[in-house]
C-alpha cells in the first residue's frame, strides 16, 4: 500500500482541503501523529504543529513536548504548545479526564486559530485513523447515542479534517517503520482504566475471537451508517419542516398532527435533542402530549410547554421567552415589556393599590403554575366589576390602544383562565373580597 498517494487520494476525494491550504497540525508525538505530519511533508502542503500537554505522565508528559518541538523544528514549521490542568479540571467539572482533555484540546484550537488569524490556518488536522472510528462506533452503541453515533469518526467536521481515516493503525505503523520515523508511547495505552484503552485492549479483541473479521465488519457498518444516516436526516427534515412553527425565538409545535407522526418517539428525540433534551427525556415529552395545559419539562436550556393543543419549545432565559411559567417560589420575572414583582401578604398587611400596574389578587383562588404569556385571537376574560366574558380583543379596543400597545400586551393565565391582563385589569373571578384571608400582589415596572 502506498500510503501517501492514498492520503492524497483521500483528501481529494472528500474534498478535505485545497492543497494550497495552510495547515494546522495536532500533534502528540505518537506514530499516528508523527505519520501525518510527515506524509503532509511529502506532500508539500503547508503547515504549522501544535502539541497539547495534559501532564497526566508527569515526565513522559514533558519528553512528548520536547519531542514534538524538536520534530517542528526537523520540519521548520511554525510550534504551538499549551499545558493543561488536566486533572484539576475534571474535578471541577466532575466529569472523566476522558472527556475534558477532549474539551481543552479543541477549545484551544478554536482559540489559536482566532489569535493567529493573521497566519490563516484553515483546517485543524488530526490523525485519527481507521481503528479509532472502530472503537468510536463500538462505543457509541454501548453508550446509546442513537444513529449519529454509529457513523464512526467524521473525516471532516467544520474545520476539524482526519485525513487519515482511510488506514488501519497496522498500515500507519507499517509506514512508519518502513521511513524509520521517530515517535513516543504513551505508556498508558497498554492500560485499560480510561474507556477507549479497555475496548480497545480488551472488548474487540475477546470479539474478533469469536468474529475474526469484527473490526472489517464495524468498518463497512460505518459506510453504511454514513449514508443510510443521510437519507435519515433528509426525512426528519421532511417531518420538521410540517410540524414546526418557528415565532421569535420559541419553537410551537401542534400536538394533534404531532400524534400522528411516525416513528413518534424517533422524530420527537430528533426534534428536542436540539434545545439540549437527552434521549431519556423523549418519554416525558410523549406523557406531556396527553398532559394538561400548563405542564413542561426543561433542559439546562431550554422548557417544552403544553398549552392546550400546542407544545411550546422557549428559552430558559425568560426575558427572550414568549410563554413564561411562574411558580410559587419566584419573587421576581423579567419579561420582554418589564419586570413582574411577586409578594404574598395577610389581608390585614397590605393597603388597596389603585394602579393599574398593580394586581391584587385572593390567593386561596391561585393554583401555581401561572403562565406569563403574550395576548392572542380568542382570548377573553372577566374583567373586574363585570359578571359576563368578555373578548380581550374587544376589551383593547375599549381601551383605545394602538396597534403597537396591543402587540405589547401579556396575560398571566392559570389553568387556561386568564387571571390579568397585565397592566390593565384583573379577572373579577380573582378580585379580594371581604373574606379574603391571603392576598397575591402583583406589581408590573413597565420598560
Amino acid at each position: 500500500m502506498d500510503l501517501l498517494q492514498c492520503f492524497k487520494d483521500y483528501v481529494q476525494l472528500h474534498h478535505l482541503f485545497e492543497p494550497k491550504s495552510r495547515l494546522l497540525l495536532a500533534v502528540s508525538g505518537g506514530a499516528d501523529s508523527v505519520v501525518l505530519a510527515h506524509l503532509c511533508k511529502r506532500a508539500g502542503y503547508d503547515f504549522a504543529i501544535a502539541h497539547c500537554n495534559f501532564q497526566l505522565r508527569a515526565a513522559e508528559s514533558e519528553r512528548d513536548e520536547q519531542f514534538v518541538q524538536e520534530l517542528a523544528g526537523k520540519y521548520a514549521v511554525p510550534f504551538f504548545i499549551k499545558k493543561f490542568d488536566t486533572r484539576a479540571a475534571a474535578e471541577q467539572q466532575k466529569k472523566s479526564v476522558e472527556t475534558v482533555a477532549r474539551d481543552l484540546r479543541y477549545q484551544w484550537f478554536d482559540v489559536l486559530l482566532q489569535e493567529n488569524s493573521h497566519l490563516d490556518f484553515r483546517y485543524i488536522l488530526t490523525a485519527h485513523h481507521a481503528d479509532d472510528s472502530i472503537e468510536t462506533a463500538v462505543m457509541n452503541f454501548f453508550r446509546g447515542t442513537g444513529i449519529a453515533g454509529l457513523h464512526g469518526i467524521l473525516a471532516k467536521q467544520g474545520r476539524v479534517v482526519r485525513p487519515l481515516l482511510f488506514a488501519r493503525r497496522a498500515e500507519i505503523e507499517a509506514y512508519a517503520q518502513q521511513h524509520q520515523l521517530q515517535f513516543v508511547t504513551d505508556s498508558t495505552n497498554a492500560e485499560s482504566d480510561y474507556t477507549r484503552n479497555f475496548f480497545r485492549n480488551i472488548l474487540l479483541p475477546q470479539v474478533k475471537q469469536v468474529y475474526p473479521d469484527a473490526d472489517k465488519n464495524v468498518l463497512a457498518n460505518i459506510c453504511r451508517m454514513q449514508e443510510t444516516e443521510l437519507l435519515y436526516n433528509q426525512a426528519i427534515a421532511l417531518h420538521k419542516k410540517k410540524l414546526l412553527e418557528v415565532k421569535g425565538n420559541e419553537v410551537h409545535i401542534p400536538v394533534l398532527k404531532l400524534l400522528k407522526a411516525r416513528p413518534l418517539s424517533t422524530i420527537v428525540y430528533e426534534i428536542i435533542k436540539d434545545f439540549g433534551f437527552t434521549s431519556r427525556q423523549t418519554d416525558e415529552v410523549l406523557a406531556l402530549l396527553h398532559s394538561d395545559t400548563g405542564k413542561y419539562i426543561q433542559s439546562a436550556t431550554h422548557r417544552i410547554i403544553k398549552n392546550r393543543n400546542w407544545l411550546i419549545i422557549a428559552p430558559q432565559q425568560t426575558a427572550a421567552a414568549a410563554h413564561i411559567f411562574i411558580e410559587d417560589k419566584d419573587r421576581i420575572v423579567e419579561f420582554e415589556t418589564g419586570i413582574l414583582k411577586i409578594d404574598q401578604k395577610t389581608a390585614a398587611s397590605f393597603d388597596i393599590q389603585q394602579s393599574p400596574q398593580w394586581a391584587q389578587l385572593d390567593a386561596a383562588d391561585i393554583k401555581y403554575p401561572l403562565l406569563l404569556r403574550r395576548w392572542k385571537q380568542g382570548d377573553y376574560f372577566y374583567p373586574l366589576g363585570m359578571t359576563k366574558k368578555k373578548k380581550l380583543s374587544r376589551f383593547l379596543i375599549d381601551q383605545k390602544l394602538s396597534l403597537t400597545q396591543k402587540e405589547k400586551t401579556w396575560v398571566l393565565e392559570m389553568n387556561k383562565k386568564i387571571i390579568w391582563v397585565v397592566g390593565m385589569r384583573i379577572d373579577n373571578r380573582f378580585k379580594i373580597t371581604p373574606q379574603t384571608k391571603s392576598t397575591l400582589l402583583l406589581h408590573y415596572l413597565p420598560k
